[in-house]
């Protein structure tokens, strides 16, 4: 059946990213559109991966719980879709803000309360579906569904984004699951995924945060 361990990793790095980022926005000066800029492309990318990761729920866990679950299942998953219009609402917001922001770096103080919002929401969402939702993924969803989840919800983000979408998972991760997870991969990605990723992400981190190992907030 599936490990879902992979998904308290993936929590893990929204965490961290997206309650970071309210205060990266606001420490961008008024009129920095250089600075905007990068700060909005890190965004654009954690906002990428966290849509494509709600898609593959949408479209693999959820119907096989209802399929499958019984009442618990019926109880919580529409609750969980419930919560993913929310958090589409909360980020569509967030990204025209982001989209108005970063070329004049005015207004930050509103988009950093958008992004509260979303964060907010986020930080909800994940408690109950840890809580509720995995031990009932263990159960009933089985280990090529739930490696198919993974495949839907890596589509959605662009290939040259892939190396670093890895580095910001691996930033906190197990290291027995990142090599579980890429155990799937071709042979050059499990090859090299663990050497390019972390650089990728120190690179990254260094350019966004301001230093290669930004506060870990995972927990």
């Amino acid at each position: 059946m599936a490990d879902i361990r992979d998904m308290y990793m993936a929590h893990r790095m929204f965490r961290r990213e997206f309650r970071l980022l309210p205060q990266l926005v606001r420490d961008v000066d008024p009129g920095d559109s250089r600075r905007a800029a990068v700060v909005a492309d890190h965004a654009a990318k954690i906002s990428a991966i966290l849509h494509g990761h709600h898609e593959g729920e949408d479209a693999v866990v959820w119907p096989r719980l209802m399929e499958r679950g019984g009442d618990r299942s019926a109880a919580i998953v529409p609750t969980m879709r419930q919560q993913h219009e929310g958090l589409d609402e909360a980020l569509k917001a967030v990204d025209d803000g982001f989209r108005a922001w970063r070329s004049s770096a005015q207004g930050g103080a509103n988009l950093a309360a958008d992004i509260e919002v979303l964060v907010s929401r986020l930080i909800e969402h994940m408690a109950l579906e840890e809580k509720e939702v995995l031990p009932l993924a263990e159960e009933h969803i089985t280990a090529a569904e739930w490696a198919l989840f993974g495949e839907h919800a890596m589509r959605s983000i662009p290939k040259k984004d892939l190396p670093l979408g890895f580095g910001l998972v691996m930033y906190e991760g197990d290291p027995e699951v990142i090599k579980k997870v890429l155990s799937h991969a071709p042979l050059a990605a499990r090859l090299l995924m663990p050497l390019i990723g972390p650089r990728l992400f120190a690179s990254h981190a260094r350019r966004v945060h301001g230093t290669a190992t930004p506060p870990q907030l995972g927990a």
